[in-house]
């Protein structure tokens, strides 16, 4: 999309910052208010009531509370693409930072893509990459970036170690019902029993088959700066699962018990927690940064038609591990936008590089300021 086209009409000098309602909605409200943004939320009907009852953003005499100033509610996410809502949202000058929502809940992304008329802080073309099933994705991405990564098996046969079985929950197909097998015997049987239960789609067997890293999970929370053309570590944090956390919490017969009695263990997230890395690895993780931000920018133009490469948050997920005699990073999983992580700024990463600690929202705030004072906001939007 023509990006000073979406700009037409905008009051950059009134400008308002906007999310979807979940993921990392509040991060960005938060952020977006430190640098003196209106807020708008858009909120899926019978999930509104965060927003609308307990982080409005008042005036309370001298204090001010909260950090969302509009919110809009929609029967479903999807209806943000409707002419109501966009004519609304532009009315506001609202400059949208797209996340994981925008693909789990709409049934077109091309229509994200093509039809939504709201400018969008970040890559607006580059989301999609993060899904397996993309005939160019995130694997392809890593690979050309020269990002170790698992091997991934082809056929359930090449099976010879441990490997985690990326497939999809039967009920929530966006959600991950992930399960171990180390062979093609336990591949079948273990799959076949959660079909039969109606745990994963009936589709697993085009998951994919990924080597199991056994190491420590941290992920990397970027941010990469086009005004500056410079690459900040902003964080780094490891998942909460249930219903896995459950089980590393039990004694070893406590786990063999609950496996019997049929509670399968599942790796679905459920929130995060702030970790740090040993400084000697920092280097390292810089390096695996600027790879993956150079193979961003070498794409073509029909996977990133605006060629501007990633624009502000992304994170390289994965797992520290230690082989002979020194430790590596091993990438698994990648976001293309900002993480749904908002404790990142307890780590000390961002505190380094500007004094305190900043968020992920924070940072998008001001870059976008930064952006609107030197007059080239079309840098950071697409």
């Amino acid at each position: 999309m023509d990006v000073a086209a979406l700009l037409k009409g905008y009051d950059l000098q009134h400008l308002s910052v906007g999310a979807l309602g979940g993921h990392s909605g509040l991060d960005t409200a938060h952020g977006a208010s430190q640098f003196d943004f209106r807020t708008v939320v858009v909120a899926q009907k019978g999930r509104e009531k965060t927003y609308q009852r307990y982080l409005r953003r008042e005036h309370d005499g001298e204090y001010e509370r909260g950090c969302i100033d509009e919110l809009i509610t929609v029967p479903k996410f999807q209806d943000i693409l409707t002419e109501e809502v966009q004519e609304k949202l532009r009315s506001l000058n609202t400059l949208f930072v797209h996340n994981r929502y925008f693909w789990v809940y709409f049934d077109d992304f091309a229509k994200v893509e093509n039809d939504f008329h709201v400018p969008i802080f970040g890559s607006r073309h580059l989301l999609k990459l993060e899904e397996r099933d993309q005939p160019y994705n995130q694997y392809d991405l890593l690979r050309d970036a020269g990002i170790r990564t698992p091997h991934i098996f082809q056929h359930a046969a090449q099976i010879d170690r441990p490997v985690l079985v990326k497939a999809s929950e039967a009920k929530r197909g966006y959600e991950r019902a992930f399960f171990i097998a180390n062979n093609e015997v336990s591949y079948e049987e273990e799959g076949s029993r959660l079909e039969k239960e109606g745990k994963v789609t009936k589709d697993w067997r085009k998951a994919t088959i990924e080597e199991y890293i056994v190491g420590a999970p941290v992920n990397f929370n970027f941010f990469y700066s086009p005004l500056t053309g410079e690459l900040e570590l902003l964080g780094t944090d490891t998942r909460r699962q249930t219903n896995l956390d459950g089980f590393l919490r039990m004694t070893a017969p406590e786990q063999t018990k609950a496996l019997a009695s049929g509670i399968d263990l599942k790796m679905i997230e459920t929130g995060h927690i702030a970790v740090t890395v040993k400084e000697s690895l920092l280097e390292k993780a810089y390096d695996l940064g600027e790879k993956f931000v150079q193979a961003t920018q070498k794409l073509n133009t029909k996977l990133d038609p605006a060629q501007k490469g990633i624009i502000g948050p992304f994170a390289l997920q994965g797992a520290v591990v230690a082989e002979d005699g020194k430790e590596d990073i091993v990438i698994f999983d990648v976001s293309l936008r900002i993480p749904g992580s908002p404790g990142t700024f307890s780590t000390p990463y961002s505190g380094y590089l500007y004094g305190s600690p900043m968020s992920v929202g924070e940072r998008i705030g001001l870059e976008i300021k930064r952006a609107v004072t030197q007059e080239c906001i079309e840098k950071v939007l697409t």
